[in-house]
């Protein structure tokens, strides 16, 4: 039998594998040409070139004991120095490689960084809509997760009910920006502002308050958006950062966490991290891919791409009457549903060979996330379903 935990985990897997798998069904059944899978975040542009001839110049070329040995439970020392130096450059940051923790994507980061900080009964605020398996990651440590409700004119944090919310029992506070599943981005007003209400918190609980910025879409912003770097902002900041959409390689899972010297407790947080890696079973982040991103630190991928068929799909859905927000980065747009039934929607939209994840699966009931970093022929053909999905809900 499995554990008790588990049974709960498998009744709550992840509804956006689950429409992944639901569409490569689909596609045996109607053609894959036939099936517009909006479901999964998995980058359709190429990594880079130079991502590919470090890979072969290094297993080519480096000592192969070292490549593929074990290493510090941080990671490399030079590639972690490789990134600090490119944030400091960036963000006039003054980071060295003690700061920074290789990882398995963000997401072991950010399980790296709970289990560093969550003692039993221990809150995490997340702002909704959210990434819905943070709620896996605070209860892997047993944290409570609090959820502060949406704005739904603007997605943007509700700052009210954020400063309510906050108990001497908050630990730490997870933001996304660009937000996954909206697309939003914070400005530097709206992160000032969270970073007021959190330093009034701590001075009234005496306690430290972590904010985790989870930032896998940092590059992935379209008209010149800037992307405040929120440590620059508030001392207790500690970023999750991955590669996975920034050069286009999620299978991969590297990433990494930024510690700042800021921080509270910093010396046992940067230890206490190191050891979590170690116990969590990641032992290190994977070896190859450490190197393979020194050499790859100022490369991009395209997003244009993803800007073209942001524009395609934005535009013609609210031509057809859908209300969507406009994403200002990432690569996913949220549609307000027609009718008011989200479960029976997104059945409708299946009817269609219409694949879109419903927006409860991220604690924004009434909505669906698509994600559009697929090909635009795609969205091209999808585009006739989407307009009798539109007609369904007007007879």
């Amino acid at each position: 039998m499995i554990s008790e935990k588990m049974v709960d985990y498998v009744k709550g897997s992840s509804v956006i594998r689950a429409m992944f798998e639901e569409g490569q069904k689909l596609a045996k059944i109607y053609g894959e040409e036939n099936v517009y899978d909006f479901s999964l975040g998995n980058p359709s542009v190429e990594p880079p070139a130079k991502v590919k001839e470090a890979i072969v110049d290094i297993i080519t070329n480096e000592n192969a004991k070292q490549i593929h040995g074990y290493m510090l439970n941080a990671g490399y020392e030079d590639v972690r120095t490789v990134i600090a130096d490119s944030l400091n450059k960036k963000h006039g940051t003054s980071l060295k490689q003690d700061n920074i923790i290789m990882t398995v994507g963000a997401a072991g980061g950010l399980n790296v960084i709970l289990k560093t900080l969550l003692n039993p009964g221990d809150e995490v605020i997340v702002f909704a809509p959210f990434f819905g398996e943070y709620r896996s990651y605070v209860k892997n440590f047993e944290g409570e997760l609090v959820i502060i409700s949406p704005d739904t004119d603007t997605f943007l944090p509700n700052l009210k009910e954020f400063y309510d919310k906050i108990t001497s029992k908050t630990k730490a506070v997870i933001v996304n920006t660009p937000n996954n599943p909206t697309g939003v981005v914070y400005s530097e007003k709206v992160i000032m502002a969270l970073a007021e209400v959190l330093n009034k918190k701590q001075d009234e609980y005496g306690t430290a308050i972590y904010l985790i910025a989870d930032e896998p879409y940092r590059e992935i912003v379209y008209s010149n958006q800037e992307v405040p770097f929120i440590p620059k902002y508030y001392d207790n900041t500690i970023v999750g950062y991955s590669y996975s959409k920034s050069l286009s390689l999620p299978g991969e899972r590297i990433g990494y966490l930024v510690i700042p010297a800021e921080v509270d407790d910093f010396e046992n947080v940067v230890s206490a991290a190191g050891v979590a890696t170690r116990i969590l079973g990641f032992v290190n982040a994977p070896s190859l891919m450490q190197k393979v991103i020194a050499r790859c630190i100022d490369e991009e991928v395209d997003i244009e791409v993803y800007n073209r068929n942001r524009e395609l799909l934005y535009n013609t859905l609210t031509e057809y009457g859908f209300e969507c927000v406009k994403p200002d980065g990432a690569f996913y747009l949220w549609m307000k549903i027609l009718g008011d039934n989200e479960a029976e929607f997104v059945k409708k939209a299946k009817e269609f060979n219409l694949l879109i994840v419903g927006g409860s699966a991220f604690g924004g009931s009434g909505y669906v996330r698509m994600a559009y970093c697929v090909d635009y022929d795609m969205i091209v053909r999808a585009l006739p379903a989407f307009k009798k999905l539109a007609e369904a809900y007007q007879a």
